[in-house]
């Protein structure tokens, strides 16, 4: 197995991690400038329901940690796929380029948040990974 197409998605998880301390502790924040008391929240409110009540600023790290969950699952299965099938340095690179991708995306979402510019990220980082989807076929076919 090749431990080294495992670290990017290992930093990826981390990174995961940060951010979703990133978005708690602005919510947090957040919620105690609004004045909000979460002993007396209503049973069963979601992530959902802060949209009309937090800034967006505060929101975007939320939407983002969301994406987090989404896409890079696929890149986590890729990875391992790979790194099981015998990866070589072009699929190391490709996985660090997908990391690398993802986190400059997560860090634009969360303080700039231009859609046009975070889609461009997003197409980056989606290219790469389908280029790493294929090099699985190829090495599990």
């Amino acid at each position: 197995m090749n431990k080294a197409m495992l670290a990017p998605a290992a930093v990826l998880v981390a990174w995961s991690l940060v951010m979703m301390m990133w978005m708690a502790r602005s919510r947090f924040a957040a919620f105690a400038n609004a004045g909000i008391d979460l002993g007396k929240a209503r049973p069963g409110g979601r992530g959902q329901d802060l949209e009309k009540v937090l800034p967006p600023q505060v929101m975007w790290k939320s939407h983002n940690y969301a994406h987090l969950m989404e896409q890079p699952t696929l890149f986590y299965a890729v990875v391992v796929i790979l790194a099981l099938a015998g990866a070589g340095p072009t699929d190391v690179r490709l996985a660090w380029a997908y990391t690398g991708l993802r986190i400059v995306h997560s860090l634009y979402q969360s303080l700039v948040n231009r859609v046009p510019v975070r889609f461009m990220i997003f197409l980056a980082s989606s290219v790469v990974l389908m280029a790493l989807a294929v090099r699985a076929l190829i090495a599990t076919l």
